[in-house]
């Protein structure tokens, strides 16, 4: 079916398409048709930071960042959802056009700039949804908030969220809000994880349940930082990492139309990047904690690739784009097939 929309589609803006397709989802939800929409996946569970995942592909952040279509997302068969980045306060983000699509590439770059409803009205949508299942929250900071006090933002996302999600991702690695990416830096990243790991603590406590933080992190870093990242996730005990956000990289797309668009670079250019990323972590982590992969996963192969680097999970959204739900099944089947470690 996806295959007969998606030319329609993709003579839309991206950004026009986008909303229509998560209305027309939310629609076939309401009168009972998502199941039509994608095959019933057979479970494949797995448990990832303590948390039992039915399959090992969930839907990366970014698609619904307000948690507007959970429950319709939730009928395409993913194993995990994450909604977001949301940031404390609504904010509109980069003007428009802020989103392009490069077919020749099989890519996508955007300059969303963590537009959102603020974190209240996520959290309203979230206790509105009927989904049950893994929920992961994205967290950002404002881009009105002085990188010095980045933390705040987090720590006030993560308190108004924490009770309503499986797991949250803290998103340091948007190339879409100035300096963001300086709080992957080592002296940065210390003061923040401190400060998380502290907050999630007490909201454990006081909520009697415990939530996982996962750090979601950038393909665009040399060997030793990502070992850095590596060594301070572990001093922390945080609970995963995500591998990888866009790239920054125009290498491969640069002579393509909108290949010098502004903003993050997602699709099949990144795959080699988000692999590299994984293996290098796996390699210093030694299993200390879970890797979820993301990046260029187009097909199965891309997923079973990421898993056979050190991932447990991975998650897919721009691939989404290009090939529909049936990736999510695709993806699964692979994954599937692949020894036991």
């Amino acid at each position: 079916m996806y295959s007969l929309l998606r030319p329609a589609l993709f003579r839309l803006d991206p950004e026009t398409a986008h909303h229509l397709t998560l209305n027309s989802l939310n629609t076939a939800y309401t009168l009972g048709l998502c199941g039509l929409l994608a095959p019933r996946i057979p479970d494949q569970s797995r448990t990832v930071m303590g948390l039992i995942f039915p399959n090992p592909v969930g839907l990366a952040a970014g698609l619904d960042k307000n948690g507007d279509c959970i429950n319709g997302l939730a009928s395409l068969g993913f194993g995990s959802i994450e909604i977001g980045t949301v940031t404390p306060l609504a904010q509109p983000g980069n003007p428009r056009p802020r989103m392009f699509r490069l077919p020749a590439a099989q890519a996508i770059i955007n300059r969303m700039g963590f537009n959102n409803g603020g974190v209240d009205a996520l959290v309203a949508n979230v206790q509105r949804a009927n989904y049950r299942g893994i929920l992961g929250i994205n967290i950002g900071k404002n881009a009105t908030t002085p990188i010095e006090h980045a933390a705040d933002d987090y720590l006030a996302c993560l308190r108004k969220v924490y009770a309503h999600a499986s797991y949250v991702t803290v998103n340091i690695s948007s190339p879409n809000t100035k300096n963001l990416r300086q709080l992957q830096n080592d002296a940065a990243l210390d003061r923040l994880l401190s400060l998380l790991k502290a907050e999630q603590e007490k909201l454990a406590d006081t909520h009697g349940r415990y939530v996982p933080i996962a750090l979601k992190i950038a393909p665009d870093m040399e060997a030793e930082q990502i070992n850095q990242i590596a060594r301070l996730l572990m001093k922390y005990r945080i609970d995963g990492v995500i591998a990888t956000n866009t790239t920054l990289s125009r290498e491969s797309v640069d002579t393509l139309p909108h290949g010098h668009e502004t903003g993050g670079l997602s699709g099949a250019p990144v795959r080699d990047k988000s692999t590299t990323v994984i293996r290098r972590l796996a390699a210093e982590l030694q299993g200390a904690l879970p890797i979820i992969g993301v990046g260029g996963i187009l097909n199965g192969a891309d997923a079973a690739e990421k898993i056979q680097a050190g991932a447990s999970l991975v998650q897919v959204y721009s691939g989404l784009i290009y090939r529909g739900p049936a990736l999510v099944s695709e993806c699964c089947a692979a994954i599937r097939k692949l020894p036991l470690i």
